[in-house]
C-alpha cells in the first residue's frame, strides 16, 4: 500500500496510491496510516481520488485509522469515486466522516 503525506498550515493530506482498499491490503493500510499520521496536524484529509473499489475490510481499516488518531484529531475523506461514496452512504459512514467531492473542496473547507 503506497501512501504519501504532506502538511499545509493546519491540515495533513494523506494520499492513497492504490485503486482499491480491500481485505488483501487492509492490515497494511492501517499500519501505513498509523506511520503517516503519527504526530501530524489536528485535521487529516484522506485523499481517495485513486481508489475505485473498497470493501468492508477497507472500510473497517479507515474507521480504525480514524480511531488511531484519537479524539483530538479529525479524519475527513476527499475525492471519492461514485462506487466508493456509495459504500460509505449505504453503511451510513457518511454520518461519521465528512465527505468532500475533491481534495480542493476539502482544503477550501479548512480555509474557512
Amino acid at each position: 500500500m503506497a501512501l504519501t503525506s504532506k502538511t499545509t498550515d493546519t491540515t495533513q493530506i494523506i494520499t492513497v496510491h492504490s485503486d482499491r482498499i480491500d481485505a488483501a491490503m487492509a492490515i497494511q493500510f492501517k499500519e501505513d496510516m498509523r506511520n503517516e499520521a503519527e504526530g501530524g496536524a489536528a485535521r487529516v484529509v484522506l485523499d481517495l481520488t485513486e481508489v475505485e473499489f473498497i470493501d468492508s475490510s477497507g472500510l473497517g481499516a479507515i474507521v480504525a485509522s480514524m480511531k488511531q488518531l484519537g479524539s483530538d484529531r479529525r479524519l475527513d475523506l476527499a475525492g471519492l469515486h461514485p462506487f466508493v461514496e456509495k459504500v460509505f452512504r449505504l453503511t451510513r459512514m457518511d454520518t461519521v466522516f465528512q465527505l468532500y467531492p475533491t481534495l480542493d473542496d476539502a482544503l477550501a473547507r479548512s480555509a474557512e
